[in-house]
């Protein structure tokens, strides 16, 4: 049996043909297409998802070109079920909330992680909230060491029990 691909860094995209093959269709239209696929090495399912992309910003040869983008996001049998039975969202992006392969530029697929974008999110509130708290203790003009100990207080995060 073959090593699954979520156990590599890099997946060259001429494995991936070799191994997966589509199961289901789920909706095609002239920029985009969703499918249910399967790697026929390990029966590990996949959402394949694929969009045409036109480089209209592009200046020069090959401005306005075509470029056609794969995601692939494991899913775990019920998922597929929902997907099948038409239960289950798919839709890119609000589905995509866990880590998936793309293809990239040199042609390998690589795994991309999306909750990043939560975690920079979070941490931009935090920041805010720092920002808010300093100016606050500022405009205060009371600079004792009381005050000091309770702003410094006020940016640890609450404890757990």
């Amino acid at each position: 049996m073959s090593d699954s691909f979520k156990e590599m860094t890099r997946v060259p995209s001429e494995l991936l043909q070799q191994r997966i093959s589509t199961v289901h269709e789920l909706r095609q239209d002239e920029l985009e297409l969703y499918e249910i696929s399967k790697d026929s090495d390990t029966g590990e399912h996949y959402l394949h998802y694929a969009y045409v992309h036109r480089n209209l910003a592009a200046i020069g040869p090959g401005a306005g070109e075509e470029e056609v983008f794969h995601h692939l996001m494991p899913l775990d049998s019920d998922a597929v079920l929902g997907m099948m039975f038409g239960e289950q969202s798919y839709s890119y992006p609000d589905f995509w909330d866990h880590a998936f392969l793309r293809n990239g530029p040199e042609g390998d697929y690589v795994w991309f992680d999306p909750t990043y974008v939560n975690d920079q999110d979070e941490s931009e509130m935090v920041g805010r909230s720092i920002v808010e708290e300093l100016q606050r203790f500022k405009q205060s003009g009371e600079r004792s060491e009381e005050a000091l100990r309770k702003l410094l207080e006020s940016f640890d995060p609450p404890k757990k029990e």
